[in-house]
């Protein structure tokens, strides 16, 4: 009877040492699995990102591919998150609605910060500054100064910040899926004035042959970043860290100096 007792108790003893070899280990797991789970996606192992697709230079379809200023730095910050890169389109106008439904994890699509859109979603740090630009028609000799719109029709991109803008110049706004169709409104007269991202409406001119000119100088600046839904903290610091991380590596002034020749974060 002893001998049996003392084997239970051997057996005991080597089952409580198995569960405890390794505990560095065991907790090692456990930190994984908290992370995973603070970090919701939609589709395990990618990180899926929303842009128009219908903003060149910054997010454009090429032979039907998404590509792009805001595709390539998603592209770097999936990388860094260790996750795979799924770039996707949505109407800008429905963009937000579309990440609260969950359809995919963030907006990489040059959205500006604005306490309006900070309410429904939560922004990383800035990943570009840019600014507001009038751009009118190459002979226009009316429009000189940002006073000069009073009363003027007004060409932005709908449910964007120039919007709010425009319409503190002028109450005759036409909002646009895209700044080229508002531009190439501009030397036809159905448009008096187009207010866009300087970057935005410089490259679109040239790319396009547009007979256009940019007026006076930048109206504001405007700091764009990466909005996640509120309910997914882990994810917005993730993509917070990669982002300051390719600032302090140089990675971020390689993909910026490529697209517009410059690093749009220095002012």
């Amino acid at each position: 009877m002893k001998k049996v007792f003392a084997l239970i108790l051997i057996m005991a003893f080597l089952g409580l040492s198995g569960c405890g070899s390794n505990p560095e280990k065991a907790k090692g797991d456990q930190g994984e699995a908290k992370s995973e789970a603070k970090m919701q996606l939609v589709e395990e192992g990618k990180l899926t990102f929303a842009m128009s697709g219908l903003y060149k230079p910054l997010n454009y379809k090429q032979d039907g591919k998404l590509v792009g200023f805001d595709v390539e730095i998603g592209t770097e910050i999936a990388k860094r998150l260790g996750l795979e890169a799924n770039p996707v389109t949505n109407p800008w106008e429905t963009i937000l609605q579309g990440l609260k439904g969950k359809k995919y994890d963030a907006i990489i699509g040059s959205m500006s910060i604005t306490e309006e859109r900070a309410q429904q979603v939560d922004f990383t740090i800035p990943y570009y500054i840019e600014g507001a630009q009038i751009f009118v028609a190459e002979g226009n000799q009316d429009i000189k100064t940002p006073e000069d719109l009073k009363g003027r029709t007004i060409g932005v991109i709908q449910s964007s910040v120039w919007k709010s803008l425009a319409e503190g110049y002028s109450d005759k706004i036409k909002s646009y899926p895209s700044d080229v169709y508002a531009l190439q409104d501009l030397p036809s007269g159905r448009l008096e004035a187009v207010i866009t991202d300087s970057i935005v409406g410089a490259y679109a001119i040239k790319e396009n042959n547009l007979k256009l000119k940019p007026v006076g100088s930048i109206l504001n600046k405007d700091e764009v970043a990466v909005a996640v839904n509120k309910d997914n903290p882990e994810l917005t610091k993730k993509i917070s860290e990669a982002i300051q991380a390719m600032v302090e590596d140089g990675t971020y002034e390689q993909i910026s100096t490529k697209w517009f020749g410059y690093n749009t974060l220095k002012e």
